[in-house]
């Protein structure tokens, strides 16, 4: 029979896995990052044994009637403690208390694991059940038991989880928060499936058959939570590598000006190191600031502090604030000594009686001297002026 409620969420956080898989080749040491990759591929786990036809293989494999009832519920159970463990450190980073906190989850669903193994060897399950285990034995000694608990240690995980999800979705905006009340929006469907599982095994217990509860409501529950618990934990990540990498890929353009302008005084290429077609925008953008620095050191016999006073004064002037008047000085001395490069390349020393006044090389100062070199009409005009100095004094 196809299981389609069990095996389609299976493939979808499979699949979900899969996509973060590269990232997480990139970033083996992201506790993060390996926390949800290996949160999916359980999860994705979960549906695939508690589909029927896996049901029927573990069984007729094994020759234990019901033996997939008992790693259905390790695995889910392994599943909700590390929901849990995921969201706290998430949330609390690598504190003591979070240390605490997430040792005792650990411990807790890990003794709870251990006790369904032990309470399945105790029963006896003889008759094979693919879809109605929890009802068919619900009165059966240790097996109901083993029931019990599995519902409620996923029970209190789902309690946990939404409680946590909405009073830190409260705290914080953005992608964050879309995140989080998804994964609450998860736990609520959840709830939904262990009070219908639950209800489904007391109605039992008092000669009412509900089973309709379980088998019809429950498992559609299920299926409807996974993904977006699933999207909720992988949502932030994703945004947040989108995010770096189009900041990379900005910083990366805005440099391209000052590059320029630099490796173009100096004669010299971009780098003595070929990074090939196929390097990262993060190499090309380390690379790119590499040769800016070495570019500015090799520029430093050429800085002249009388074009930065007077640029300076005249950016003060236009009514720049001080910090854009710097940028803007910085500018139109780099753009000058290039210039003077260009004419005297061979210069080693401050020619005498100039004084020599050194640019910021802060990343974001860089960014913002390239766009100056760009756009500015006060460096253009400086370093106009230079390259016609230089000219009549040759």
């Amino acid at each position: 029979m196809d299981d389609v409620s069990m095996t389609a969420p299976a493939a979808l956080l499979f699949g979900a896995f899969l996509v973060k898989l590269p990232a997480l080749v990139r970033n083996r040491h992201d506790i993060l990052l390996r926390a949800v990759c290996g949160l999916l591929l359980v999860a994705s786990l979960v549906f695939l044994l508690a589909a029927v036809p896996t049901v029927a293989a573990i069984n007729r494999i094994s020759g234990v009637p019901n033996l997939a009832a008992p790693m259905v519920y390790a695995v889910l159970t392994a599943f909700s403690g590390a929901c849990v463990v995921l969201i706290i450190i998430w949330r609390g980073g690598t504190t003591e208390a979070t240390r605490r906190a997430s040792s005792f989850c650990v411990i807790a669903y890990g003794l709870v694991i251990i006790a369904l193994i032990v309470l399945f060897i105790l029963g006896d399950a003889p008759v094979e059940r693919r879809e109605d285990l929890d009802t068919y034995y619900a009165n059966t000694p240790f097996i109901r038991e083993m029931i019990v608990l599995y519902l409620l240690a996923h029970s209190v995980a789902s309690v946990v989880m939404t409680v946590l999800c909405w009073r830190w979705s409260l705290q914080v905006k953005g992608v964050l928060r879309v995140g989080l009340l998804l994964i609450f929006g998860g736990y609520i469907l959840n709830l939904g499936f262990d009070v219908a599982k639950l209800s489904a095994v007391g109605a039992r217990w008092v000669g009412h058959d509900w089973d309709t509860l379980s088998t019809d409501v429950a498992r559609p529950l299920a299926s409807m939570a996974a993904p977006l618990v699933g999207g909720g934990f992988i949502l932030p990540l994703v945004t947040q590598r989108v995010g770096i990498g189009w900041r990379t890929a900005v910083r990366y353009h805005r440099l391209a000006t000052l590059e320029r302008q630099l490796t173009g005084a100096s004669g010299s290429g971009t780098s003595a190191v070929a990074i090939g077609p196929w390097a990262s925008l993060e190499l090309r953008l380390t690379q790119r600031e590499a040769a800016i620095h070495d570019a500015i050191i090799g520029l430093r016999p050429y800085f002249d502090s009388a074009i930065h006073d007077e640029v300076h004064g005249q950016a003060l002037a236009q009514g720049h604030p001080p910090d854009r008047a710097r940028i803007l000085a910085d500018a139109a001395m780099v753009a000058a000594a290039g210039a003077v490069q260009a004419a005297h390349p061979s210069r080693t020393t401050l020619v005498e009686g100039k004084e020599s006044v050194q640019p910021s090389t802060q990343a974001d100062d860089l960014v913002q001297m390239s766009l100056a070199l760009r756009r500015s009409p006060l460096v253009h005009e400086a370093c106009r002026r230079a390259a016609l100095s230089e000219s009549s004094n040759s």
